[in-house]
């Protein structure tokens, strides 16, 4: 343009990919500083009195500094990190940071990016040659990965019991997911419980992860009181799919909660009853239903999907009915979170996450293995769990449910 021309740069022969940049170092400078910064607070903080500072009362005094290396998301930051000898009673002891353990060699963005490749199913070796760019002369030994994911163990068997009396949960999502693990020296599939919970602030979180034998009603209602009994109030609303032990369980345990049956999975099993060159048509007669402006249309638009297929095809009617008034319980509800209530499609995100990951992985060797592997995806960032959609009307009071029933 401009009688200019465009001037190609072609890369040295010599040059090595990912090699640093201006901007990278640039960054990698401000890095170390920040860091020396964030050390020297906490010190200054802790002994109650800054560099060279007269005080009275203060707990030590700074002893020099030490070159230490941290690797971060630029690379591995040098920098100088203070040291002091703090009073403990009549001895001298030295000072530890919290903020940086003294034995920490990467920043926890690192180990988060680390966890994040290895439960993509990026396995260990190549892990290492990933990350040697980034990293460089920061220690990644063989076994770097492996005490990683054992703090991760730690620390999800402390979630796996957590107390769940703080959370203010509305919703919660209930579904599962089948996995192959050995148990009992043969492999086979089992499903993994999962519960999603939805806070008055429409943040998601993840409550539980176990291996069952079965989704039967007594596997169900394990799960489920597990939950309660660790504290979970009663939420206003359960999503579900149609699994009748698991409905069973939350109407002894809560009962007159309102439940909302997936419509996909609804829509799934009505098209099982027809043979494929009928799918688009039942598809279109059912997204009448849950897809209507408002709760009366929905009805209208539902009494004629029966009267339609009683005639073509029953299954297809009696298979509608059997989800009676859990199919609308969402339309109760602010019309912002329509979208979020009336499918499981919060938790299904998660499974099809799981099933993505399990491709790689084969045939798990234990329970243990499993719940590590599928709880590391949440924990690690794969997944994030957003607020769902119309979360700014979780404070509203929601609509009669019971206006349902005649449904």
């Amino acid at each position: 343009m401009n009688g200019t021309r465009a001037v190609v740069v072609k890369p040295d022969a010599g040059v090595v990919p990912f090699a640093a940049d201006n901007l990278t170092e640039a960054i990698r400078v401000h890095v170390r500083q920040a860091i020396v910064q964030i050390a020297n607070e906490e010190l200054s903080a802790f002994l109650g009195a800054d560099s060279y500072a007269r005080t009275p009362g203060r707990r030590g005094y700074r002893n020099g500094t030490k070159t230490r290396t941290l690797g971060t998301s630029w690379g591995p930051a040098e920098f100088s990190m203070p040291r002091a000898r703090v009073f403990e009673g009549a001895r001298c002891v030295e000072w530890r940071s919290t903020l940086i353990p003294r034995y920490a060699r990467r920043a926890k963005e690192v180990d988060a990016a680390l966890l994040g490749m290895y439960f993509g199913g990026v396995n260990t070796r190549k892990v290492r040659r990933v990350m040697r760019p980034l990293l460089r002369e920061s220690a990644l030994s063989k076994s770097s990965i492996s005490r990683l994911v054992v703090r991760l163990k730690d620390f999800f068997e402390g979630w796996q019991n957590r107390d769940l009396s703080g959370e203010d949960i509305r919703y919660v999502y209930l579904d599962a997911t089948y996995v192959a693990l050995r148990c009992a020296g043969r492999s086979g599939k089992l499903p993994v419980m999962a519960a999603v919970g939805v806070r008055s602030t429409g943040e998601k979180v993840l409550l539980n992860l176990r291996v069952m034998g079965s989704e039967s009603a007594a596997a169900w209602e394990s799960f489920v009181v597990d939950l309660a009994e660790r504290g979970l109030k009663r939420p206003q609303l359960a999503i579900t799919d149609g699994n009748k032990g698991l409905a069973l369980v939350l109407e002894r345990l809560w009962p007159g909660m309102p439940r909302q049956r997936c419509t996909v999975h609804k829509l799934w099993n009505l098209q099982s009853h027809v043979p494929p060159r009928l799918h688009d048509e039942v598809s279109a007669d059912f997204r009448a239903i849950v897809y209507a402006e408002d709760l009366g249309t929905a009805r209208a638009a539902y009494a004629a999907f029966v009267r339609k297929w009683r005639r073509q095809h029953e299954s297809v009617a009696r298979s509608l009915e059997e989800a009676g008034d859990d199919l609308l319980t969402f339309m109760a509800f602010p019309k912002e979170q329509w979208k979020s209530l009336r499918t499981t499609n919060i938790i299904e995100r998660l499974n099809g996450a799981f099933k993505q990951r399990i491709k790689t992985q084969g045939v798990f060797p234990n329970e243990s293995s499993v719940l590590i592997m599928l709880f590391g995806i949440v924990a690690s960032g794969m997944i994030r769990l957003r607020k769902i959609e119309g979360f700014e009307t979780m404070g509203q009071t929601s609509a009669n449910i019971q206006a349902l029933a005649a449904v």
